[in-house]
């Protein structure tokens, strides 16, 4: 699917656990805070980096574990 190519996993960052594009943000963060509540549009304005994609990529890569 193309949404998981936005979830990288370098050992360099975070031990290897799964990011969003590279970057320093964790998929696993991402999935806490949508299960605390948060909206996308709460965690777009958090992460000005992220886009919407980056959000449901992360949902697709949890239910694909």
């Amino acid at each position: 699917m193309e949404l998981l190519k936005r979830i990288t996993i370098n050992p360099n960052i975070f031990g290897g656990k799964p990011i969003i594009r590279g970057m320093k943000i964790k998929v696993e963060n991402v999935l806490a805070l949508l299960e605390q509540g948060a909206t996308p549009k709460d965690i777009l304005d958090d992460y000005p980096d992220l886009e919407i994609d980056d959000i449901y990529a992360c949902i697709v890569y949890k239910t694909e574990e």
